[in-house]
């Protein structure tokens, strides 16, 4: 069978793959369109599997809030690059928003987005993007207001900083105000009393000892005779 262009641009609206990875996808099911997804989606797996042991340090935090709950989504990539790509903010801002319905990463993971686990478009969006990705972790508060502040925007809702803040009452607008002085100054304690002695001296051992380098004194320069 005849694989044209026209073949081939469907597949990769439809799956986001490369156009020679689409186009070997149909070459090899004859040019059956669900065999070739189902290739594409089987190649994928396997290159997740490769890239699985790669470091993922960058990436993007999603933050998303509805009512009275807000939630914050860390998505990691290999690269910084990544999160500049329309797949990647799209694939984290899809994992926010379904994050408002559960109450733990775990169960984000095996949560339903667009017909399929968040897990499995996780995956999915490896192949596609052709970097390690993981969904790292997820955090949720919840009051009368909460206001949401990100911090480094790359797009409506992710950043590399996001950050929660959960008020009683409402907000008339120093949520945001607290939210922004959070991401300057990272506090390690919602209140002076919760920040122990015993903390300070735990967190005062971690820090690495300054070391001075000693220079010796300059010899006066000898008188000429």
């Amino acid at each position: 069978m005849t694989i044209t262009a026209q073949m081939v641009k469907e597949l990769r609206e439809s799956t986001g793959a490369g156009m020679m990875d689409a186009k070997k996808a149909l070459t090899e099911v004859g040019g059956d369109m669900e065999a070739a997804v189902d290739w594409l989606r089987t190649k994928g797996l396997a290159k997740a599997a490769k890239k699985a042991d790669r470091v993922a340090a960058e990436g993007l935090v999603g933050v998303a809030v509805s009512g009275g709950k807000g939630v914050a989504v860390e998505v990691n990539s290999e690269t910084d690059f990544v999160g500049k790509n329309a797949d990647f903010q799209a694939l984290v801002r899809g994992i926010t928003k379904t994050a408002l319905g559960v109450a733990s990463v775990e169960a984000l993971k095996a949560a339903d987005m667009g017909g399929k686990a968040v897990e499995a478009n996780v995956l999915d969006a490896i192949a596609t993007i052709g970097e390690n990705l993981t969904l790292r972790r997820m955090a949720a508060v919840e009051g009368d207001s909460v206001a949401a502040y990100i911090h480094t925007a790359a797009a409506d809702g992710l950043g590399r900083i996001g950050v929660l803040v959960a008020l009683k009452g409402a907000d008339t607008g120093i949520g945001k105000q607290i939210a922004m002085h959070i991401a300057a100054t990272s506090p390690v304690s919602l209140r002076k009393t919760t920040w122990t002695r015993k903390w300070w001296r735990v967190n005062w051992r971690c820090r690495p000892p300054r070391r001075w380098k000693r220079t010796p004194p300059r010899p006066s320069p000898s008188p000429r005779p």
